[in-house]
């Protein structure tokens, strides 16, 4: 049974889109974190030593500037790390909910650059609002878990489509502005309490990223490139993968020679089955990975 689980978690992370894999992700952490912290339970005689919390604290962003410059990981980690099943629950349902949203109007590859961008600006304003917070002087407090990455998903689905009807559990049929808006509010709201006030500060710098991703992105400025770039350069550094810079000879004549040939003509068949791989790609990528002869494909098709 474990093995069959295990072979569809693989097959899910491999196939599956990016709300996906992060969901994956979280999960995984959230169940390794726990198996740590069952371990010292039973082998401590039920008392949990400090050394579970250094573990905890190690990847989670601090009130205290030294601890995240010696510890910079902590702007990633601590926004996949969950400890409580109440806080992963939530947040991955609002991930599944609203990321599906970004995801086919803006394409997948947008919804990691922003659920990391919003998390790691939460971060920061954590640490900035636990400076002036009257309760966390003194000591320090440590703040984890995907919320504030979520909450800049949840604004970007609500400026791009405000109008998005969702069926809510008793209530029924709501536009997704004023869900957005509502979930919003409760965060400012809260944070005249104090409970967790530095987590909902946290939360409004999603907010805040969620905001300024999609006003960018309305200008011609798509921050999502950047980080894709940059995540792909990361992980073809660690596979070893180089892309060639020179051609060979053969290279050179065989595309010489296609470019000689005449264009293909298509059945209607054909042409249906590429319109609607290339309706997919942009599903999955956006209108703007296509290339030049796809736009052009696509633009024929429809006038035919």
């Amino acid at each position: 049974m474990l093995r069959s689980i295990i072979a569809d978690i693989r097959r899910e992370f491999s196939f599956g889109n990016v709300v996906t894999r992060l969901i994956i992700i979280n999960v995984a952490v959230f169940i390794v974190i726990n198996l740590i912290h069952l371990a010292f339970y039973l082998g401590n005689a039920g008392v949990i030593p400090p050394l579970y919390r250094d573990i905890v604290n190690f990847f989670s962003v601090s009130s205290d500037i030294r601890h995240n410059l010696t510890h910079p990981w902590v702007f990633i980690t601590s926004i996949f790390l969950h400890e409580g099943f109440w806080h992963l629950l939530w947040n991955m349902l609002f991930l599944y909910w609203f990321g599906r949203i970004v995801g086919d109007l803006l394409g997948d590859r947008k919804v990691f650059p922003i659920y990391l961008l919003g998390g790691m600006v939460g971060c920061f304003v954590f640490w900035i609002s636990a400076q002036f917070l009257p309760y966390m002087q003194g000591h320090t407090g440590y703040a984890l878990g995907a919320s504030a990455g979520v909450m800049a998903i949840v604004v970007t689905s609500g400026m791009i489509a405000p109008d998005y009807i969702m069926r809510l559990i008793l209530i029924g049929d709501v536009r997704l502005k004023y869900i957005v808006m509502a979930l919003v509010l409760l965060d400012l709201f809260a944070l005249a309490g104090n409970v967790n006030t530095g987590g909902h500060f946290a939360h409004l710098g999603g907010v805040a990223m969620g905001w300024l991703f999609v006003s960018q992105l309305r200008s011609g400025n798509d921050w999502s490139e950047g980080v894709n770039n940059l995540l792909e350069k990361i992980v073809n550094f660690f596979k070893g993968e180089q892309v060639p810079v020179t051609r060979s000879r053969e290279a050179r004549v065989v595309k010489k020679t296609f470019k000689k040939t005449e264009p293909k003509l298509f059945s209607e068949d054909e042409i249906q089955e590429r319109v609607d791989l290339i309706l997919e790609k942009i599903k999955k990528t956006g209108y703007d990975s296509l290339t030049s002869e796809e736009k052009d494909f696509l633009n024929n098709a429809s006038s035919r």
